[in-house]
């Protein structure tokens, strides 16, 4: 291409020679700046990318542990809520505000709902029931 673009444009003219072709023995191409710019903006972008993919990881994780914190808080509540019931009866005992046949009609509806959540459940996974 490039002996037939020399000898279209007449470059050996005025001169005593006529050029019957060139050969070119070694060609150097310069490094593509252009390339290697987008190259390097690429990486950069990928390197950003991988930054906020693993602060958003991190934030999640971070959320995680504050939701089983917040569970173990509630539950701790209910165990201390649970707590206070024994107390209240001996309460409402001493003011005279709980029977004995109050007491034990309580005691017979918590087996009976007790033995119908055990049969509603028969033959499924245990999920953490709170008795």
């Amino acid at each position: 291409m490039i002996s037939k673009t020399v000898l279209e444009k007449g470059l050996d003219a005025g001169t005593a020679f006529e050029i019957l072709s060139i050969d070119i023995a070694d060609v150097d191409v310069g490094k593509n700046i252009g390339a290697v710019l987008e190259t390097d903006r690429a990486e950069a972008d990928k390197k950003i990318a991988q930054a906020k993919a693993e602060e958003r990881r991190a934030m999640a994780i971070a959320e995680e542990q504050e939701m089983k914190a917040r569970t173990q808080e509630m539950r701790a509540k209910v165990v201390e809520a649970e707590a206070q019931i024994p107390l209240a009866m001996a309460d409402a005992f001493s003011k005279g505000n709980l029977g004995v046949m109050d007491y034990y009609r309580m005691k017979n509806i918590m087996a009976d709902t007790s033995m119908r959540e055990s049969i509603g459940t028969a033959g499924k996974p245990n999920e953490g029931e709170h008795k």
